[in-house]
């Protein structure tokens, strides 16, 4: 398994918005066609397949937050039948290593359902701390969530 992001672009967003979570997990992360909207209309939303190879396997959008401030993985998600198979583990490492060379010891916030707690620990194993519970509203849906914060020099 060689995992690798590349950017979504015209050439690989069809492949993308075939991802999808399972029906179990759709409450957890938004779709990948809303995220693909949001980074073509919005500055500093960047898209990312996660790749085995040539097949796109998961999905992340990271983000310059502006009410945080700060940087944000905002969308973290692997396909439901690609699920189980360490491409969850092995993208974060992947994208922590990407992340911190482009950007720099700066911190990097991410968001968990306050019900997610496969995906909390995930995160935690790989040094992101909770920092706050928080809630918004959206579409009249309320979301409850915990903040998570990472450091470069944390580890993971």
């Amino acid at each position: 398994m060689i995992i690798t992001l590349k950017a979504i672009d015209r050439e690989n967003y069809e492949s993308c918005l075939q991802l999808a979570t399972a029906p179990e997990q759709q409450k957890f992360v938004a779709p990948n066609a809303y995220s693909l909207v949001q980074a073509a209309y919005e500055p500093e939303l960047f898209p990312l397949g996660i790749y085995d190879e040539e097949t796109m396997v998961g999905f992340l959008l990271y983000d310059f937050d502006s009410e945080l401030p700060g940087w944000s993985m905002s969308r973290f998600m692997i396909d439901k039948k690609h699920q189980g198979k360490g491409y969850g583990k092995q993208a974060l490492q992947l994208f922590l290593n990407y992340f911190y060379a482009k950007y720099g010891s700066v911190p990097l916030y991410t968001s968990v359902s306050i019900s997610n707690g496969v995906a909390q620990q995930l995160y935690e194993k790989f040094g992101f701390v909770t920092l706050e519970e928080f809630s918004y509203t959206y579409n009249d849906v309320t979301y409850h969530e915990f903040r998570l914060k990472k450091t470069a020099s944390q580890s993971g």
